[in-house]
């Protein structure tokens, strides 16, 4: 059972309410609630505990705009997440497993949210919110979407050709690799993603394994010359060849022109 808020719990709630925050730092208390800086972080510490206040980090707490029956709040993952990056005046977007399920490609829900980002990386927790971070350059960063939350805040997802190419290129991460075959093959079939902007995506944003796998691909499935010239002179000169499926021994036919072992047969 969650204890009666006291007096300074319920003035600080007040206080944001009646000023519309949704977020309150150390040091921003001490004045309109007259309390010393130490009351302040006792204060702020307390509610954490309690499950009133999510923090965000060290001395950054996101504020409920009610508090709900029961006492205990958590922010769900569109104010958590854009709390977080806008303290870190950080770009993201949601990507992997979060994205396959958004574009229908896999029906089960993720525990957690996976962001790629151009600031963070490692496991965060922000109330009930649990968010894995994965740290790109701000090249890698690209192709999305905005989708509106019920709340009226706004999620920015990768777009469902980025998150194609995304399941060929972070395969390890992700385990989407051979399914993320599939998932293309349906979409461009169902001309729901074109050929050529998955070569545009795949040139700009992937590595020399995933233009090999994507343009193995695509020639598999009769894409027309074009294309598969523009990904064919991303590819720097190599004798090498890859797996089609990595992790699985490199046995079967060879396509010489990408480099590929087709070592599953599909």
């Amino acid at each position: 059972m969650v204890k009666k808020l006291g007096q300074l719990e319920a003035s600080l709630l007040a206080y944001c309410q009646m000023r519309n925050l949704q977020t309150v730092r150390t040091g921003e208390l001490t004045e309109p609630l007259r309390i010393t800086p130490k009351q302040e972080r006792e204060l702020l510490s307390r509610m954490a505990r309690n499950g009133i206040l999510a923090p965000v980090r060290r001395g950054l707490y996101l504020v409920p705009p009610r508090l709900p029956l029961g006492g205990r709040w958590s922010p769900d993952e569109a104010l958590a997440l854009n709390a977080l990056m806008q303290d870190q005046r950080g770009r993201y977007q949601l990507c992997g497993p979060n994205a396959f399920q958004r574009y229908g490609y896999d029906e089960q829900v993720p525990v957690r949210v996976s962001v790629y980002n151009n600031r963070l990386s490692g496991d965060r927790t922000i109330g009930a919110v649990a968010l894995t971070l994965i740290k790109l350059a701000d090249a890698r960063l690209g192709s999305t979407e905005e989708v509106r939350t019920p709340d009226g805040l706004t999620l920015i997802y990768s777009s469902r050709v980025r998150t194609l190419m995304d399941a060929v290129y972070d395969w390890s991460r992700f385990d989407s690799l051979p399914r993320g075959y599939q998932w293309i093959r349906e979409d461009l079939a169902a001309n729901r993603v074109k050929a050529t902007d998955l070569v545009t995506v795949t040139t700009r944003y992937g590595n020399q394994g995933t233009i090999r796998r994507i343009g193995a691909l695509l020639e598999r499935l009769g894409t027309a010359e074009a294309p598969l010239r523009r990904l064919q002179r991303a590819i720097r000169s190599s004798t090498s060849l890859i797996p089609w499926v990595p992790g699985l021994p490199k046995r079967g036919a060879v396509n010489r022109r990408w480099g590929v072992v087709f070592n599953e047969q599909e």
